[in-house]
């Protein structure tokens, strides 16, 4: 599973490595205020994230996301055209809420859904059916931990990219409107597979890690795919690039605690953490 994360770069910093990378992006939220996503070394459940995601049009988004499930999806209108379908980086809170949920959730029921099994979505119907073919989305992240079980010890490893790129979990997002309120909540969850044999030793799920500007980037993102297929499922697989993991900081296992040094190795400095992290996301670093 994917319970906590680092994300500690501002929707502006996030923007500038994406773009870097070669994707596009129309609309990023502020780094400040109150529609601005949270920053943090140790990312939990419930914080609101950053999520990138293709829509079409501005002006068509709501009716768009509104729509009925029972429409023939083979359908295209002008509104699907590639043309008119737009890139965002869009502020979301960790915990999928699904639609047609009434009143909001309790936390522990919000932690059943911050995650997705990858064989949940290989049948029809279940709870992700309408979210897999419309509400698509790739969650973005320095890297994310996991803690082994040594004993009564649980000891946490941080894991990212050896090539100090950001993350790009593949994630499905929906929105929600409870009963007796005018807000509407946008969530997402993050879909786990089998980990590859670098992390073996340390779980037995890992994030589905997309490549930034990899054509299963494009095909997730893809407004167009509607119907879930053979083709879709084969992109959700364990990452085949190199990792670095690595013990960090036991302070990272209780929510609330953020510092820079939780994503460098336990046995290192503060001096020493500039020289470890990428120069790519060095500007991140709040020392």
């Amino acid at each position: 599973m994917c319970g906590r994360y680092a994300l500690a770069l501002r929707p502006s910093q996030i923007r500038q490595l994406l773009e870097e990378d070669g994707l596009e992006i129309d609309d990023a939220p502020e780094d400040t205020g109150d529609g601005a996503p949270r920053s943090s070394y140790n990312f939990a459940p419930g914080y609101h994230g950053i999520v990138y995601r293709a829509s079409t049009s501005d002006h068509n988004t709501t009716r768009e996301e509104e729509q009925s499930e029972k429409q023939n999806d083979a359908t295209q209108d002008t509104r699907d055209s590639k043309d008119h379908i737009k890139h965002k980086l869009q502020s979301m809170k960790w915990g999928l809420i699904p639609s047609w949920t009434r009143r909001k959730p309790d936390y522990g029921s919000m932690l059943k859904t911050i995650n997705c099994r990858d064989d949940s979505l290989s049948s029809p119907g279940g709870m992700w059916a309408s979210m897999k073919t419309r509400k698509r989305c790739i969650v973005i992240a320095q890297g994310f931990y996991e803690w082994l079980k040594n004993g009564k010890e649980r000891l946490p490893y941080y894991v990212k990219r050896k090539d100090g790129h950001l993350m790009c979990f593949a994630g499905l997002w929906d929105r929600v409107q409870f009963e007796g309120t005018g807000e509407t909540l946008y969530s997402y969850t993050i879909i786990t597979t089998s980990t590859n044999s670098e992390l073996r030793f340390l779980h037995d799920r890992m994030p589905v890690i997309f490549g930034p500007n990899s054509s299963s980037v494009a095909k997730w993102l893809d407004p167009s795919r509607k119907q879930w297929s053979d083709e879709m499922q084969g992109l959700l697989k364990s990452f085949e690039g190199d990792l670095d993991i690595y013990r960090v900081s036991q302070d990272v296992g209780k929510v609330g605690n953020n510092s820079p040094t939780f994503i460098v190795p336990l046995d290192m400095t503060t001096k020493g953490i500039r020289s470890h992290c990428s120069q790519r996301q060095i500007k991140g670093l709040k020392l």
